[in-house]
């Protein structure tokens, strides 16, 4: 743990220590520090609720203040039962039911591994550590929120209350992280996207799965159209792919079953359905049956990379045509549980920007640099800049992949030299692979200083032999080519949600839905209004009339609600002269401009992709 996750993994002892002093029938399962602060995970017979957490803030604070030491118990099962299961786990005074939860935790804990538990004051909390020294060293804390979270995560366990806040060493760090959070509010991606009509979450459609509006697919064809513009210059070619594809095809990837747990259920075949019907075969049955293999059927499509694999092997290759790099803005579909969704950043239905290389082993560094630079060109572009990258390898649990080691290895050493020759700083971290090779991935900040993991470049060795894809060489003989797998944006829903918690909804002039608001004074500006909107329009800039019997101050309040970039007022001098009075978002009043010399420098700045 890092010093400050330390600071508010007591932060939570702190927490779970006034709750038991408020409500000793509370029932306490666990609590983590988390990105930005912390929470603990409580059972009670009624709810918690913001207004309760003064009262709860208030014992925090005493217990802050004082100075309880934590310390830290070594102990075999038996004395961790006879120290901390006396009556209850969780406190030294005698409680009139265990925790459930906490003896399910200590079940789970390996007989030969030995128990710790923490205490500050009479609270007694089984716990791995690290804490600070006192309570003293949480300098200031804070409540944020309650939400409800099932034991474990499965929706099979009971529901309990997460109770969330955050913690810092010093008030001022406080005051400056709940400011951020404030602001982060305003931007909050669901919050814009609903004013500014971008998408719709409709339960109707199905959760999780997004509706873009007008005015979000004109972002997204403007994301795929610049994409699209720098795969053409590296030489991609585009491939579409279906929905659906059999079962086997996953079977054969490894997607089936590596990556079972988030895929919604096979589809048996209309004749096989038959089948099943007359043998009264039950669901759980059916499930047993394809987990076997023993029936097949169709899958919604979890990754475009199998098809793109078949792509490949739809006819011989030669060594002349590698690399072979096929481009998709493809749908994938993945069976996420409903309390993991979160607006567009986590869905069940959305659009990679994916693209896979097939290419000899000799071409890897190159191909790997071409991917990298890609991603940076793409991050740089939209202003996101601030950005660290991370080599996942493979973890210990050495079942979760597929392949040889002797195949890992050699892609997690080109991988890491491919980053070394692009003079690029990285951190490994074990764990943060696919399941087929080796990964880098881009994590960005924002311009409030949260963290995003982004574009992704992987090196599969092993797909290709799953596969049996080949190649033939200049000696005339088969080779097996290697697949790179890369996503500058990762998913366009999401990526989509960044960008307007990033800009704050008001996007650079090329990416606006709407660049250029044309308001006349009167209905006796109209015809000049529409003729001046015809102009612009001419020049592919995206512009409306506001044709509205409104005042001119109403008017021009919707469209800076709106964040229309540029407004621009007609009234009887500029209907006389053929001019505009022109208003910028960014740069205010810029005074009476003429129609084509506006047209001209909004098309300019679109044209050069400005920020």
């Amino acid at each position: 743990m890092t010093e400050l996750e330390t600071l508010r993994h007591s932060a939570a002892h702190i927490l779970a220590t006034a709750l038991l002093e408020i409500w000793p029938e509370a029932q306490l399962a666990a609590g983590p520090p988390v990105e930005n602060g912390f929470y603990y995970d409580v059972s009670l017979p009624h709810r918690i609720s913001p207004e309760d957490f003064p009262r709860i803030e208030e014992e925090m604070r005493r217990i802050v203040h004082a100075g309880q030491p934590f310390v830290r118990i070594q102990t075999g099962r038996q004395e961790a039962e006879k120290l901390a299961l006396r009556g209850r786990l969780g406190a030294l005074t005698e409680r009139p039911v265990p925790s459930e939860f906490k003896l399910d935790i200590l079940r789970g804990i390996p007989d030969e591994e030995a128990i710790t538990l923490y205490q500050n004051g009479e609270f007694l909390d089984l716990c791995a550590g690290p804490h600070v020294k006192s309570t003293a060293s949480v300098g200031a804390i804070r409540l944020t929120h309650v939400a409800s979270a099932y034991y474990r995560g499965d929706d099979n366990n009971p529901q309990l209350q997460r109770v969330y806040g955050t913690a810092f060493s010093t008030e001022r760090e406080l005051e400056e992280h709940m400011a951020r959070q404030e602001e982060a509010k305003k931007r909050d991606h669901r919050k814009l996207g609903r004013e500014l009509e971008l998408f719709c979450l409709d339960e109707a459609v199905g959760v999780g799965l997004p509706l873009w509006l007008p005015r979000g697919a004109v972002i997204r064809q403007e994301l795929q159209a610049f994409l699209g513009d720098l795969l053409a210059k590296q030489g991609y070619e585009t491939v579409f792919t279906p929905h659906i594809g059999e079962l086997g095809l996953y079977r054969t990837s490894g997607h089936f079953p590596f990556y079972q747990e988030s895929q919604y259920p096979p589809i048996p075949e209309p004749t096989a359905w038959e089948s099943l019907e007359r043998e009264g075969c039950r669901c759980a049955e059916y499930a047993d049956r394809v987990k076997s293999g023993l029936v097949g059927g169709y899958l919604l499509k979890p990754m475009n990379c199998p098809m793109h694999a078949r792509i490949f092997a739809s006819r011989p290759r030669s060594y002349r045509e590698l690399p072979v790099r096929l481009a998709e803005f493809g749908t994938v579909y993945r069976w996420e549980k409903s309390g993991e969704l979160g607006g567009m950043t986590r869905l069940r239905g959305f659009t990679q920007d994916d693209a896979h290389i097939f290419c000899s082993e000799s071409q890897i560094e190159d191909e790997v640099r071409g991917c990298l630079e890609l991603v940076r060109t793409v991050l740089s572009a939209l202003d996101l800049r601030d950005c660290r990258v991370r080599l996942g390898l493979r973890g210990p649990d050495l079942q979760k992949y597929i392949g040889e080691p002797a195949l890992w290895e050699k892609a997690e050493a080109a991988l890491a030299s491919a980053i070394r020759q692009a003079g690029l700083a990285f951190t490994q971290e074990e764990g943060e692979a696919a399941f087929y090779g080796p990964k880098i991935d881009f994590l960005v900040r924002d311009c409030l200083g949260r963290e995003w993991q982004l574009g992704t470049v992987q090196l599969d060795y092993n797909l290709p032999v799953r596969f049996g894809l080949s190649f033939t060489g200049a000696d005339n003989r088969e080779h097996r080519p290697v697949m790179i797998h890369r996503a500058p944006f990762g998913s366009l829903e999401r990526f989509l949600a960044i960008l307007i918690e990033h800009f704050g909804g008001d996007f650079p002039v090329w990416l606006a839905p709407e660049q250029v608001r044309i308001l006349p004074i009167s209905d006796q500006q109209l015809d000049y209004a529409r003729e001046a909107a015809a102009a612009l329009r001419h020049r592919r800039l995206r512009v409306s009339v506001d044709e509205k019997n409104e005042t001119l101050n109403a008017k021009i309040r919707i469209a800076e609600k709106q964040k229309i970039p540029y407004m621009a007022v007609i009234g009887k001098n500029e209907q006389s002269t053929k001019t505009l009075s022109v208003r910028s978002r960014r740069r205010g009043n810029l005074g009476a401009m003429d129609l084509m010399a506006f047209a001209e420098q909004v098309d300019d700045e679109v044209s050069s992709r400005s920020l």
